[in-house]
């Protein structure tokens, strides 16, 4: 029987994505756990006392597009600046400071600039400690960030940290380009802020992670791809799965997935948003796409309960029962 269970069944199986400001309760319930959706691949995990980030990346910026992704427009009145690779991005700081108040962890999946590229400003400003791949501590070292802070992995960890543990799993990354999941590139030692975004965007090996808090075990992936043998065996009770398009170019990827974790009770999609698009854009588009990505999940497996997240919208879990 899982340990999980909606505080409110309420949220829809899909939702209009909207800004809504809301930030996750405070409430010193130090067992009751909330999880918010920041945007690209972006969490935070809280149970109101430890705050939890996974890939936070508020800036939004207008960059390279990946891979096989869909052609992003300028929205219009939108007159943000556009980057190339051999360009400096500036991180979004006002957009940074309006959401990001404090953190004891920040999790890294990989170093691509979508997910890496506002975690140096926001491990000095929260004085988090980041963990993530050699590639990704690079980057961060090259912002300064303090080498105290910094926990570099690279698959097969496990942490006890008191309020959680953590889990480090080897991963790999969806398709970069064609087919293509492995790159043996990474952001090299030595480096010196600023850096261009050719700079920052080096994947440097891919990881998930499993994240027991509160007799809940959440599974977070930061793209559209796993292991399958790396997963075969976990019972999380809540999935983050990456639901974008190139998802396709896996061969049967839910549903291989949803057997392999045992058929989770929470699937919620992440990394599927147009993510160079600011938070008050209409993200339609994206969402129509997404609801092929539902009907996978409830085909493969029909108790799972699906949730498009609403960006800084809480979503409560209830204590697990013990």
């Amino acid at each position: 029987m899982r340990k999980f269970a909606l505080a409110s069944l309420a949220l829809a199986a899909t939702v209009t994505c909207a800004v809504t400001g809301q930030n996750p309760p405070n409430s010193g319930n130090s067992s009751q756990v909330f999880l918010e959706y920041m945007g690209a691949a972006g969490w935070r995990i809280s149970d109101g006392i430890t705050v939890i980030l996974i890939d936070p990346y508020l800036s939004r910026i207008i960059g390279p597009p990946p891979p096989l992704a869909p052609p992003y427009s300028r929205q219009p009145g939108d007159t943000r600046p556009v980057y190339g690779w051999d360009d400096v991005a500036v991180p979004d700081a006002a957009t940074i400071d309006a959401h990001i108040r404090r953190a004891d962890f920040v999790l890294v999946t990989h170093t691509h600039y979508d997910h890496v590229l506002d975690v140096p400003q926001i491990a000095l400003k929260t004085h988090a400690a980041v963990i993530g791949t050699e590639s990704t501590e690079n980057v961060l070292r090259a912002y300064g960030v303090p080498e105290e802070q910094l926990i570099t992995v690279r698959g097969g960890e496990d942490y006890e940290f008191g309020t959680f543990s953590l889990r480090v799993i080897p991963s790999i990354h969806s398709a970069l380009d064609h087919k293509r999941y492995f790159s043996s590139a990474k952001t090299p030692e030595g480096l010196k802020a600023p850096l261009t975004l050719a700079q920052i965007h080096p994947e440097g090996g891919t990881l998930a992670y499993l994240i027991r808090f509160h007799g809940h075990q959440i599974l977070a992936f930061g793209g559209m791809n796993y292991i399958e043998r790396e997963v075969e065996g976990l019972e999380p009770d809540v999935v983050l799965i990456g639901a974008g398009s190139s998802r396709r170019e896996i061969y049967n990827y839910t549903a291989r997935l949803m057997h392999a974790l045992h058929f989770p009770a929470l699937a919620l999609p992440t990394h599927w948003d147009d993510f160079m698009a600011p938070y008050g854009a209409s993200q339609q588009r994206s969402i129509d796409a997404l609801q092929s990505f539902v009907q996978e999940v409830r085909a493969a497996s029909p108790k799972t309960k699906v949730v498009v997240p609403k960006y800084f919208e809480a979503i409560p879990l209830e204590a697990a029962r013990k």
